[in-house]
């Protein structure tokens, strides 16, 4: 169990001999842990203690399919960040299922409301409709950042979570990596959950939250990295992206605004979203080939991440509207408030505990 747990988070051995100096001792059988010990070492590899008391290592599942590099994972694994993100996640959506149907709330009728067959004219046409958002919404915005912001607004106005954030709960030094998640959708008819990786590229965040409310529409759950912004070999992960991208960018209004300046960066300014959004909308549309897409993307990915050398983690309050939600929050203080739900399961819902909790409630959604 000792060797399982210490594979499973993928730390060396070594790693762990400052805090546990007997841990070589224990793994050769030579020596056995306290309870005390027994507990730290549990933390160091972010595993349940109970987990270490089981006669064998217990079955791990994702809930959905998980797509790596343009396919399905073959053993549809990630890393134990990416486990332990989904794990948090699903946690929360059980809950608030459950109180939403015990409140007496509808289904959500967009959940699995169109099939691939339906194509991407129809869903997208609903997306908008239910989101109030007209074909140039982004217009009166000034930045991409401005109108990601209202995007998650209405689609959380809609009744859907959105979860942003680049770490495991709030374990800055748990940093999730946006090669292997660029996001995943949980699909559920009272309460669908989407996250989004906070350490990927800001233009890239606003694809990602369109291809997974594709993914609510059509009522698939799913993990994917959508490598190089490119869909994997899925009917309905294509689908999905063309969604994302006629949603952001109507290929009509595209047309037009190519013929008049033919500028990744032009289009970008017009449409609110980003030069990788509008050179992959040039590549859907033909207007550059596959070759000539992924050469300057490697070139902007290179010069993005040279920029991101010095920035930190921001401010943790203002992180939280992000990390757990104000719609989830919202509706877990009301439960809090009915007494239908204690502040010790609140706390573990939402990932803050005692002030940190009461203070978030106090300065963000009062």
């Amino acid at each position: 169990m000792l060797y399982w747990a210490i594979s499973r988070a993928g730390i060396a051995v070594e790693d762990l001999t400052t805090a546990l100096p007997k841990l070589p001792a224990w793994l050769a059988a030579e020596a056995q842990p306290t309870v005390k010990q027994l507990e730290t070492f549990s933390k160091k590899v972010h595993l349940p203690f109970g987990y270490l008391l089981l006669p064998e290592p217990p079955k791990e599942h994702l809930p959905f399919t998980y797509f790596r590099q343009g396919k399905a994972a073959a053993d549809n694994t990630v890393s134990l960040n990416v486990y332990d993100t989904i794990l948090a996640i699903q946690q929360r959506q059980q809950w608030l299922s459950e109180y939403l149907k015990d409140e007496g709330h509808a289904p959500l009728p967009f959940v699995g409301k169109y099939k691939v067959a339906d194509g991407c004219a129809s869903i997208v046409a609903d997306i908008r409709q239910t989101l109030k958002l007209t074909n140039d919404w982004a217009a009166p915005f000034k930045t991409t950042a401005d109108a990601m912001k209202h995007l998650v607004e209405r689609t959380e106005d809609a009744g859907i979570i959105v979860v942003i954030n680049g770490i495991v709960g709030n374990s800055t030094r748990r940093r999730l990596d946006p090669e292997e998640c660029r996001g995943f959708v949980m699909v559920d008819r009272w309460a669908p959950f989407l996250f989004i990786n906070n350490t990927d590229a800001e233009p890239a965040k606003m694809f990602t939250l369109l291809h997974e409310l594709a993914h609510v529409w059509l009522g698939h759950s799913a993990g994917f990295d959508t490598n190089k912004l490119l869909p994997a070999d899925d009917p309905i992960e294509k689908l999905c992206d063309e969604v994302a991208a006629e949603f952001l960018v109507p290929e009509h209004l595209f047309e037009a605004a190519w013929k008049e300046n033919p500028d990744f960066g032009a289009v970008a300014r017009k449409f609110k979203v980003s030069t990788v959004v509008a050179a992959r909308r040039a590549l859907d549309l033909h207007k550059i080939s596959k070759p000539q897409f992924f050469a300057w993307y490697a070139a902007w990915q290179e010069e993005w991440k040279a920029k991101q050398g010095g920035k930190g983690g921001g401010d943790f309050y203002n992180n939280q509207p992000n990390r757990v939600s104000l719609r989830f929050a919202g509706l877990i203080e009301q439960a809090v408030r009915s007494q239908k739900l204690s502040y010790r399961e609140a706390y573990r819902l939402t990932g803050l505990h005692g002030d940190s909790y009461h203070n978030f409630i106090q300065t963000k959604l009062r």
